[in-house]
């Protein structure tokens, strides 16, 4: 284990000795009563990183976690999710009781080896999402949550066989699926704020490629772009995704060729001018993307104005 106030837990039995909670049923798979849990705290701060997925319906009184560089307190319930090797931090007020309420799963890779899951859980942006961008439910999305929550659980503690995986994982993968709905419906019930990003977006997008020095920055990637929002990458997709059925990159070349086509019909530069003045390297990789986007070479785009 890492010197004081630091863990790494490589399995989840690891996670369960120290947290002082009974040996799991199955090395890979566990669901934890967070009420249960007595981590050892001897300062302000805890810094913890899980070598396996997480996900966690919590309430944490009087705690702050940090996750990244974004500090959130869990007074109410939300939903939050974890891949493998990422940190969070906790911060207890000592001077109050510490009683996190809520539930958490802890799965290994492991688990989901040569399974439909392996391949598609990379697809759920949301193990990708800052602590800030968490998921708050409804009592009744935390209903439904909860009862998938007790299947796992009622599984993992009842004799395994060689069904208990698949059943696992068809919660485990069901309990995303209900995510992705919940946060399809927090992204459309938080128009006024998500509305405000997107004018954000749209400012910060228009003056990249407004900078005269465009030729030698290049594109603007989708990590630059959420950085400039404070917005996770995942995020801002899954956001836009919802919003206006693109995600970041595909609204990010969706910008770049209407600038394209404006300079096209506009100007007199060649379009090997234009494609280096729009960042790309290459006029051969901009000649590509505009005729997957508009069926016409950029040549052939200008002469239909001609």
């Amino acid at each position: 284990m890492e010197p004081s106030n630091r863990y790494r837990f490589k399995t989840i039995s690891e996670y369960h000795k120290l947290a002082g909670l009974p040996k799991p049923g199955h090395p890979l798979v566990s669901i934890i009563n967070m009420e249960e849990v007595n981590m050892p705290f001897d300062g302000r701060s805890k810094t913890i990183i899980f070598d396996f997925y997480s996900i966690a319906l919590k309430r944490v009184p009087d705690a702050k976690i940090k996750y990244g560089q974004q500090m959130s307190d869990f007074d109410d319930g939300v939903l939050f999710f974890m891949a493998p090797g990422q940190v969070f931090t906790v911060e207890i007020d000592q001077d109050k009781t510490h009683r996190p309420t809520g539930w958490m799963i802890l799965f290994h890779s492991d688990l989901l080896w040569q399974t439909h899951l392996a391949k598609t859980i990379k697809d759920y942006d949301f193990f990708s999402y800052s602590l800030f961008e968490a998921l708050h439910v409804s009592e009744a999305e935390e209903a439904v949550l909860n009862s998938i929550a007790k299947l796992v659980k009622n599984e993992t503690n009842n004799n395994i066989d060689h069904f208990t995986q698949n059943v696992v994982i068809a919660q485990i993968e069901l309990l995303l699926n209900y995510a992705q709905r919940f946060y399809g419906r927090q992204f459309i019930t938080r128009k006024a704020i998500n509305h405000q990003l997107l004018d954000r977006l749209e400012r910060v997008v228009r003056g990249y490629f407004e900078n005269d020095d465009l030729g030698n920055r290049g594109l603007p990637t989708v990590t630059y772009i959420a950085e400039r929002l404070n917005v996770s990458p995942g995020y801002l997709s899954g956001l836009l995704k919802t919003l206006i059925g693109q995600n970041t990159q595909q609204y990010l070349h969706q910008k770049l060729i209407d600038l394209a086509k404006e300079k096209l019909s506009t100007t007199n530069l060649s379009v090997s001018e234009i494609a280096y003045a729009l960042g790309f390297e290459h006029l051969q990789s901009f000649t590509k993307l505009f005729k997957s986007k508009t069926n016409l070479t950029p040549s052939a785009f200008r002469q239909s104005f001609n």
